[in-house]
């Protein structure tokens, strides 16, 4: 099915269902997509098989030139963003300057955009590495990935490039505790041969127990909303995503519901 690549390092503003005028950030190529995950819904299509330093990043400077760039536009028009959001071609964090670009942005946006937050979303499979979690908590908003608390379910929707282990990646993200936001996609759907539902009440049990532990600001809930690289895959109703948000608000957890 039809899939896109961000094909410029700023892209939008655009309207987000989560973020507002969100003004994207992508510091992956323009012509692939690089990303530990090979997520069967990604919007960005399939990962490639080919090794990361094979692939060529935008530099920290040229991040830190295009933004300033076009937050001094966009202040000039009086439409400065909600949210400055890092995401584009797949993982974010991938990037070897992730540290010094998250330095820059930072400034660039106390000075030219103060009002605005800075987003990152992710997988979160590097937040254990300890450049990348003190990068995070300089920022406004830590949306990290939790489609599955069961390793063979997030074997099936994530398809982790890396050894992987949904307990590991739990005890991580109940480390991490810096303004943090969880994000789960509910899909179903039968792939390969295999069917897959993790809104499933074993499913929903485990990812509970663990947003429980991992005690986020926020989880967000959402379901597919565009075209997925993989076919089969199904959309969770409004009134289910809506019973699960009120199941999670009963831990004492605020839920942000996207249809």
């Amino acid at each position: 099915m039809p899939t896109f690549l961000f094909d410029d390092i700023i892209f939008g503003p655009v309207s987000s269902r989560r973020l507002g005028k969100s003004l994207g950030i992508n510091l992956l190529p323009t012509h692939r997509k690089i990303c530990n995950f090979d997520c069967i819904y990604c919007e960005c299509g399939l990962s490639p098989h080919e090794l990361i330093q094979k692939s060529h990043f935008p530099s920290a400077s040229d991040v830190k030139n295009a933004l300033t760039a076009k937050l001094v536009h966009m202040k000039a028009q009086n439409d400065l963003p909600t949210t400055i959001t890092f995401a584009g071609n797949g993982e974010p964090t991938l990037h070897p300057e992730f540290e010094a670009i998250i330095l820059s942005t930072v400034e660039i946006r106390n000075r030219l955009a103060p009002q605005s937050k800075i987003a990152v979303l992710s997988n979160a499979t590097l937040i254990s590495r300890k450049t990348i979690t003190s990068s995070l908590a300089k920022i406004d908003l830590n949306i990290l990935k939790l489609d599955s608390a069961l390793n063979n379910t997030i074997n099936c929707i994530n398809r982790p490039k890396l050894p992987f282990s949904a307990d590991k990646l739990i005890d991580n993200l109940q480390e991490f505790r810096k303004k943090i936001i969880i994000q789960t996609l509910f899909l179903k759907g039968t792939v390969n041969g295999q069917y897959i539902d993790n809104t499933s009440p074993e499913e929903l049990n485990a990812l509970l127990d663990a947003y429980q532990l991992i005690k986020p600001e926020m989880v967000m809930i959402y379901t597919i909303a565009r075209s997925t690289p993989v076919e089969g895959l199904e959309k969770i109703e409004k009134e289910q995503l809506d019973a699960i948000g009120q199941t999670i608000e009963k831990l004492g957890i605020k839920v942000q519901i996207s249809y």
